[in-house]
C-alpha cells in the first residue's frame, strides 16, 4: 500500500511525504505530469494527493484525474490547490475526485481525508477480492462426457484474448461458463461486467453501456468502461438493438468510444464474452443482426449442453445445491433416496440447471427437514402410484392390447434409463438386470439407438435405423 504525492513544488510534496512517513505510510513522489503517469503504469497506488495546478507539465491535475479514473477507477484521488475556489472543488468532485483540500492546509485536516480514503481504497480492494473468490469458487461441477467436452474448451480460451460466444438454451449455465473463462484468465483480477441485452429498454442501452457527461452530474461511467481491463459479458446478444449493435462493432475494431453527451474519446481494454439462445444465422437473415458482429463475436464458438444431455451429473449438482443452501441460508443439510434421485434424473427439465437449483431450494425450503427427501416430495412430478402401491394408467396405454402396450413401455422404460446413464449401455444393463447382449438385442427389436453428440450418447427411438 502506497501514496502517490504528486505536486510541482518540492517543499510541498517532500513536507506531505515526511508527514505521511511519519505516519508509516509508504510514500512515492512525482513533480509533473510525465513521472506521475510512470509510477501509475508501474505500480497503481493505494491513494493519490494531486495538486491541481502543475507547472510545466503536459497534463494538469483535472487531466490527470480523469486518466487514473478511467484507467484506476479505484485509486481514491484526493486534490490539493492553492487556487483552490469552489468551483474547482465542484469540478474535481464531478470528475471523480475523492475530496478537495484548499492550500496552505491544516495537517490534522489532512491526515483525518487521508484515513479515511486509504480506508475506502482498503475496502474497494476487499470487495474486488470477495467478488474473484466468489467467481472461482463457483466451480463447475460435473463428470459427464458432454460436461467434460464444455469443460476442455473452456480450459482452451482462458489464456488467450479471443472473442467467445456461447450457445445453448436458457439456463444451461453460459454466464457460468463466461466467469469460469474470467476466473482462470489473466483477467481475473479486473472487473467482471455482465451486460443483459434482454433486460436493457432499447432507448437506455446506449446510455447504459457506453456512459454519459452531464453538466449537473459530471461523468457517469457506462458498463463498457466499468469493465475496463477484464471482461464484459453480453447476455443474449440477440436482443441488442440494431442502432446498438453497428456502435458495439465500432468498439470491437477501434477500442474506443464516446459517452453519451461527451466529445472525448474513452479507451478501454477488454475481453468480450457474448451468450444467445437463438440461432443468430436466422437472425441475420431476417435482418435482426448484423452479420459484421456476429463475425467478430464468433471468434470460438462454443455450446453449453442442456441438462438433458447431461442427466448424469444430476446428483451431483443436487448435492452441490443442497451444501450451497445449508450454508448460505441454513436450510435443513438433507440426502436424497434412490427414488428421488432417479425421478430428478428421468424428469423433463426445460429450464436446465436453473430449474433444478429453484427445485432443490423450494424442497428444503418447504420440507419438514426431517430425514432424506422422498420422490414424492419434488414439486411438479407425477407419481405413476396410486395410494394403493397400484401402477395408473394413462388412457391410451389401457386401450392397447398387452403385447403393444408391454413394448411400449419397455421402448420408454429403455430410452429413459438409458439417457439416464448418459448413453453407457453397460451401467443401464446392471441397473435394469439384463446382461449387455441381452439388452443390446431388445434395444434392437424396439427401434431404439443412440447418438453422439457433443461428446455425449442419447438414445431415440427410430424405426428406420436398424443399428445401435
Amino acid at each position: 500500500m502506497s501514496i502517490l504525492i504528486v505536486d510541482d513544488e518540492k517543499d510541498i510534496r517532500e513536507l506531505i511525504g515526511d508527514i505521511l512517513k511519519d505516519e508509516g505510510y509508504a510514500v512515492r513522489l512525482a513533480g509533473n505530469s510525465d513521472d506521475c503517469m510512470a509510477e501509475i503504469n508501474a505500480d497503481p497506488p493505494s491513494l493519490m494527493i494531486l495538486d491541481i495546478w502543475l507547472k510545466d507539465s503536459r497534463m494538469d491535475g483535472i487531466d490527470i484525474l480523469k486518466t487514473v479514473k478511467r484507467d484506476n477507477p479505484d485509486v481514491p484521488v484526493v486534490i490539493i490547490s492553492g487556487h483552490g475556489n469552489i468551483e474547482i472543488a465542484v469540478a474535481a468532485i464531478k470528475q471523480g475526485a475523492y475530496d478537495f483540500i484548499e492550500k496552505p492546509f491544516n495537517i490534522d485536516q489532512l491526515m483525518v481525508v487521508v484515513a479515511r480514503a486509504m480506508e475506502t481504497s482498503r475496502l474497494r480492494r476487499e470487495n474486488a477480492d470477495l467478488r474473484r473468490r466468489d467467481v472461482s469458487s463457483t466451480e463447475m461441477l460435473g463428470s459427464s462426457p458432454a460436461f467434460r467436452a464444455l469443460k476442455a474448451q473452456l480450459e482452451k480460451v482462458t489464456k488467450s484474448n479471443g472473442r467467445v460466444m456461447l450457445t445453448g438454451p436458457s439456463g444451461s449455465g453460459k454466464e457460468m461458463a463466461a466467469r469460469f473463462i474470467h476466473a482462470n484468465s489473466n483477467r481475473a483480477s479486473a472487473p467482471f461486467v455482465s451486460v443483459s441485452s434482454a433486460t436493457v429498454e432499447p432507448e437506455r442501452m446506449e446510455e447504459v453501456l457506453f456512459g454519459r457527461e452531464t453538466a449537473e452530474r459530471g461523468i457517469e461511467k457506462g458498463l463498457l468502461e466499468q469493465a475496463h481491463g477484464g471482461v464484459v459479458y453480453f447476455d443474449e446478444v440477440a436482443d441488442m438493438p440494431l442502432g446498438t449493435q453497428s456502435k458495439i462493432l465500432r468498439v470491437l475494431v477501434e477500442q474506443q468510444f464516446t459517452r453519451a453527451g461527451g466529445t472525448d474519446k474513452v479507451r478501454v481494454d477488454l475481453r468480450v464474452i457474448s451468450s444467445t439462445t437463438r440461432d443468430l444465422r436466422t437472425e441475420i437473415s431476417s435482418g435482426r443482426f448484423r452479420q459484421e458482429l456476429y463475425d467478430r463475436l464468433n471468434v470460438v464458438p462454443i455450446p453449453v449442453p442442456s441438462l438433458e444431455e447431461r442427466r448424469e451429473d444430476i446428483p451431483e449438482l443436487t448435492r452441490h445445491f443442497i451444501d450451497m443452501f445449508h450454508r448460505t441460508q441454513g436450510l435443513p443439510l438433507r440426502q436424497l433416496t434412490s427414488e428421488a434421485e432417479a425421478m430428478l434424473q428421468t424428469s423433463a427439465w426445460p429450464g436446465n440447471v436453473r430449474q433444478l437449483r429453484n427445485v432443490i431450494e423450494r424442497v428444503l425450503i418447504l420440507g419438514d427437514g426431517s430425514g432424506a427427501i422422498e420422490a414424492t416430495e419434488l414439486p411438479g412430478q407425477e407419481t405413476p402410484v396410486d395410494g394403493t402401491g397400484r401402477l395408473v394408467l394413462g388412457g391410451a396405454m389401457a386401450t392397447l392390447p398387452l403385447r403393444e402396450a408391454r413394448e411400449v413401455f419397455e421402448r420408454e422404460y429403455l430410452l429413459t434409463q438409458i439417457n439416464r446413464f448418459g448413453g453407457n449401455i453397460s451401467r443401464t444393463a446392471n441397473f435394469v438386470g439384463m446382461e449387455r447382449s441381452a439388452l443390446h438385442r431388445k434395444l434392437k427389436s424396439l427401434g431404439v439407438v443412440t447418438t453422439s453428440k457433443a461428446g455425449a450418447r442419447s438414445a431415440h427411438f427410430d424405426d428406420d435405423d436398424d443399428d445401435l
